[in-house]
């Protein structure tokens, strides 16, 4: 992995600056599947994505001249449909948001739905998450990393694929400014134990959970119940949210 160049701003603490070199971008957390574009998947991949679509060939974004403003920053890895992330920009309009998301017809369908309802405080990758935040995030530059319901992979020998590795947290602590959020749900409860395992190896967070008896969060009022997660409820599903603050 090439270490991407360091933010301009100096007064950023040491470990801010630092990339970890140890992110293992070689292994893929997803599985590109093909699928059919609706009319609608197709106009926003077309004709939306000029004006709201990011690339990794734009290189580290300076993120107050991308949004035109300086406001708070919120960035989600995996949105899939785009159901939570559109309800998310719709009530914030004084937030802004970063997508990531490799799937064609979840971006088109964000992207479309987006300009429908006459969003500007949104932006979308259709890239790789990890080289998204290791190349194209200035360090200590978001308020809230988003990783909802991401591919628990279930099986042992899969486990290596999953996006939450120390490696990866690590990552986003440089990508989050001090005092900032890493946001994770998963209605896997072998995943959740996984995430809380993880985080508790990893150094400069503390998990914002109210006892000291469990890791995890009442489902915050700020994140939207996707029609997946109600689903779920009904069928007698857990869903397990933790929050982790960068000190």
């Amino acid at each position: 992995m090439t270490d991407p160049s360091k933010p301009e701003n100096d007064d950023l603490p040491r470990e801010a600056e630092e990339t970890p070199n140890k992110a293992h971008r070689g292994i893929k957390s997803y599985v590109l599947r093909a699928g059919r574009m609706t009319a609608a998947q197709e106009r926003g991949l077309t004709e939306v994505w000029p004006q709201w679509g990011l690339t990794l060939d734009a290189g580290r974004q300076d993120l107050d001249t991308l949004f035109g403003r300086s406001a708070p920053r919120v960035v989600e890895i995996g949105f899939g449909m785009g159901q939570s992330l559109i309800e998310q920009a719709e009530r914030h309009p004084e937030t802004d948001f970063i997508g990531i998301e490799v799937h064609a017809p979840g971006v088109g369908k964000l992207l479309d739905e987006a300009d429908k309802r006459g969003l500007t405080n949104l932006r979308v990758y259709r890239e790789d998450a990890l080289a998204v935040l290791a190349d194209c995030l200035p360090a200590a530059s978001i308020d809230t990393l988003q990783l909802f319901f991401p591919d628990p992979w279930p099986k042992k020998k899969h486990h290596k694929r999953r996006i939450v590795q120390l490696p990866f947290v690590e990552l986003v602590r440089t990508r989050l400014k001090p005092g900032g959020t890493l946001h994770m749900a998963t209605d896997w409860e072998a995943y959740a134990e996984h995430m809380s395992e993880i985080m508790a190896e990893a150094p400069g967070y503390e998990n914002t959970a109210p006892a000291e008896t469990s890791p995890y969060v009442a489902r915050p009022a700020f994140r939207p119940l996707t029609k997946f997660e109600t689903r779920g409820e009904r069928l007698g599903h857990g869903v397990w949210d933790l929050i982790y603050r960068r000190t």
